[in-house]
């Protein structure tokens, strides 16, 4: 970056409205990099003739040799719009499912995000998803068609053809955007042509056009035509640059941090937007109490850790002793400074409304750090994924000596990405690590240890299985050890709804809600009695835990334990030790020794798991399994060839469909059964068909499996190859 251009961010970096705060979002392959290289030449910051081909913001070695995006990258670059400047800090996101934590992440750190489609390809599930992930964080969408020459040179499409694609796509993108809004916000910003909020090009000829700029210059979309018909790519990038009417597109129609702030805090913040920090934080006040999140955490082997983060209030200088509030520790500011790809250009500080490279905190991804001596500020919401982790790798080190670094080392990862879960036993030196995908473990953890020089055994792919119930147990019989405590309790199983409530709303407006009414009738709203929803003694993860008694005498003295036992049990199933989900617990009476001493927890936590497993396993023990929701796009001449793929692999066919030469199939899969599945359907297609995950769902596992995986899961955790009974 020239000293200019660091000059002009210098100029605007204390102006919330000239500032934009933007990511880059989209399926994998659809041009993102593409576009930012062309971004980034406007900014003078590489080469007009390189745009398109440098893919300047995939600076990791994997990155340039994949071919893919995988770690979300920032810049910052100044673009003059109506002969004023406006600070664009932009993130280009990975579109490859396997790193979607990266841009759930990234969502956290702006204010509006440009969704590209690819024009051939249309609207793909990775295109849902980032809607998905932009509207829970609040963040304003616009919509940009790339690869539309490929629709002249290639297709040859008439432009009444190319209009009724452009159409479809539109109308697909505001359909996932009244999807995940509410209706005022999804009215308020649907994308059409006509008002400037989606624009058309193509990102590797550098080249695009909006309505605003066909009205401002007089070009038309037959000029378009006529130019790519002629080859004239050349004169297309002067006549309509596409950085321009990108950039133009972006200040305005995407709001600055102020009045995103309006909508964002709320909907992120569980503070009360009455008090001095909540109203400092929707004036992104650079004088108020700093509040920020870190959005991305990398280890820089010069310089330390650095900490991407939005600043939501005050401002943040080098030598400031920030402390998180997750962590409970204080950590220095060494130095401040913003983004330009691989570089981190410092500054004597960041203002509110900005995203800020911090060097020196160890903090975690997701933390909100404040100054020291601020500890009453409430923290911002956890940034969550919309998939969790279901692949998990066993990995050791091939030297002992290795093992205290290899800790360390998986550490760091899972605070830089949290979508990665590592479970660490340090006397064996066993190791488990979950991700979202092979992939995604492969490139940011097996190739990270790689790289810092540790040599590793790492086993095949582990899938985590869940373990559930069919039907409603009778009431069983938990005993203490000391035989003087007794505890009536039953299981039964919960719907999906309401199982899918607990998991996603259920926390939150518990959390925001004044009035438990509201909650118990959410409850009632999803499927549950209301004397229960009146009397829920716990809710975790997707399982809930209720008093159905009448009076237990001491009951709130032993409550703890109870739940402490419904934690541990939900934690590890009796069959194999999975997790359980969609259970519902119910207390119906106790009979309770009068001495507190005879029912402390070493009495009451084994009668209450033993109730309840007792109840478990009298009430239709299954095993639950993940599955993938997927989207396989492939020629029609293929397609029996692909179905055949996923049959052979206990998958079902939901749905398919055909478009000329190419057929759709919508199939659900085991993720036991998916790895692999990738280069078996290239084969299977002669290297033309792909898929897109769609959405990630649990079933029962086929009955006739069931018991041959439960022994399988359960040597592989050195338990007996026995299965538990009831136990009367």
């Amino acid at each position: 970056m020239s000293d200019k251009a660091l000059e002009a961010i210098k100029g605007v970096i204390n102006d919330p409205e000239h500032i934009r705060n933007i990511a880059i979002a989209a399926h994998i392959d659809h041009g993102k990099t593409t576009l930012t290289d062309n971004l980034l030449a406007r900014a003078g910051m590489i080469s007009d003739k390189l745009a398109g081909d440098q893919r300047f913001m995939d600076f990791d070695d994997q990155e340039a040799e994949r071919g893919i995006t995988i770690y979300s990258a920032n810049i910052s670059m100044v673009h003059e719009h109506d002969g004023e400047d406006h600070l664009i800090n932009l993130i280009d996101t990975p579109g490859h499912v396997d790193f979607g934590g990266d841009v759930t992440r990234a969502m956290r750190a702006v204010d509006g995000v440009v969704v590209l489609v690819d024009a051939v390809d249309g609207v793909m599930p990775q295109t849902e998803t980032v809607m998905k992930q932009a509207l829970n964080e609040g963040v304003k969408p616009v919509l940009f068609i790339n690869k539309v020459d490929r629709l002249i040179e290639e297709m040859q499409l008439t432009p009444e053809e190319m209009q009724k694609r452009f159409t479809k796509i539109i109308r697909e993108v505001n359909t996932a955007l009244r999807k995940y809004a509410d209706e005022e916000t999804a009215e308020e910003w649907s994308m059409a042509v006509n008002d400037g909020t989606v624009a058309f090009g193509s990102a590797l000829k550098n080249w695009a056009i909006s309505v605003p700029y066909m009205e401002d210059t007089g070009i038309t979309f037959g000029d378009i035509i006529e130019k790519v018909n002629e080859g004239d790519h050349e004169g297309l990038r002067e006549e309509a640059p596409i950085e321009e009417v990108v950039l133009d597109m972006v200040v305005e129609h995407l709001e600055d941090p102020r009045k995103s702030a309006r909508y964002r805090i709320p909907a992120v913040w569980p503070g009360d937007p009455d008090t001095d920090v909540g109203r400092s934080m929707a004036e992104q006040n650079a004088d108020g109490p700093l509040v920020g999140v870190v959005t991305n955490v990398e280890d820089d082997e010069h310089a330390g850790t650095i900490a991407t983060a939005r600043l939501f209030s005050g401002t943040v200088s080098e030598g400031d002793q920030l402390y998180g509030l997750g962590s409970q520790k204080t950590e220095r500011a060494q130095q401040v400074g913003i983004y330009s790809g691989p570089r981190k250009l410092n500054i004597d500080s960041v203002p509110a409304g900005n995203i800020a490279a911090i060097t020196g905190p160890d903090f975690s991804t997701g933390e909100t750090f404040i100054m020291e001596g601020d500890e009453e500020i409430t923290a911002f919401e956890q940034i969550e994924h919309v998939f969790e982790p279901v692949v998990t790798k066993s990995i050791e080190p091939k030297r002992t000596s290795d093992l205290p670094k290899l800790i360390e080392t998986l550490r760091k990862r899972s605070k830089e990405d949290n979508t990665i879960k590592v479970d660490i036993d340090e006397e064996t030196g066993e190791t488990k690590v979950s991700g979202l995908g092979e992939l995604h473990i492969e490139a940011k953890v097996e190739r990270h240890l790689e790289e810092k020089g540790i040599d590793i055994n790492v086993s095949e792919p582990i899938v985590v299985f869940r373990e559930g119930i069919s039907e409603a147990s009778d009431v069983r019989v938990g005993k203490s050890p000391n035989r003087h405590n007794k505890l009536e309790i039953s299981v039964e199983p919960i719907d999906d709804e309401l199982r899918n409530f607990l998991k996603e709303e259920y926390a939150d407006l518990q959390r925001e809600s004044d009035d438990q009414t509201e909650v118990r009738d959410a409850l009632v709203e999803h499927g549950m009695d209301q004397d229960e929803a009146d009397n829920i003694m716990e809710v975790y993860e997707e399982n809930v835990f209720v008093n159905s008694s009448r009076g237990i005498k001491n009951l709130r003295e032993i409550q703890e334990y109870l739940v402490t036992a419904f934690h541990e049990f939900c934690d590890e199933g009796p069959m194999a030790n999975e997790p359980v989900i969609g259970l519902k617990v119910k207390l119906h009476d106790a009979k309770l020794h009068e001495d507190a001493i005879h029912r402390g927890p070493a009495q009451m936590i084994p009668a209450t798991k033993g109730a309840i497993k007792n109840g478990f396993l009298n009430a239709g023990p299954q095993l639950i399994e993940p599955k993938q929701i997927l989207r396989i796009d492939t020629p029609s001449d293929t397609m029996g060839d692909a179905m055949t793929e996923v049959n052979n692999r206990r998958g079902d066919i939901i749905d398919m469909d055909e478009e000329g030469d190419s057929a759709i199939i919508q199939c659900k899969l085991p993720v036991e059964e998916l790895f692999g599945f990738e280069a078996a359907l290239k084969s299977a297609t002669n290297g033309k068909g792909f898929y897109s995950l769609v959405d990630l769902i649990y079933e029962p596992m086929q009955r006739a499996l069931q018991e041959e995986k439960m022994m399988e899961i359960r040597e592989r955790k050195g338990m007996k190859q026995e299965m538990p009974q009831v136990e009367e």
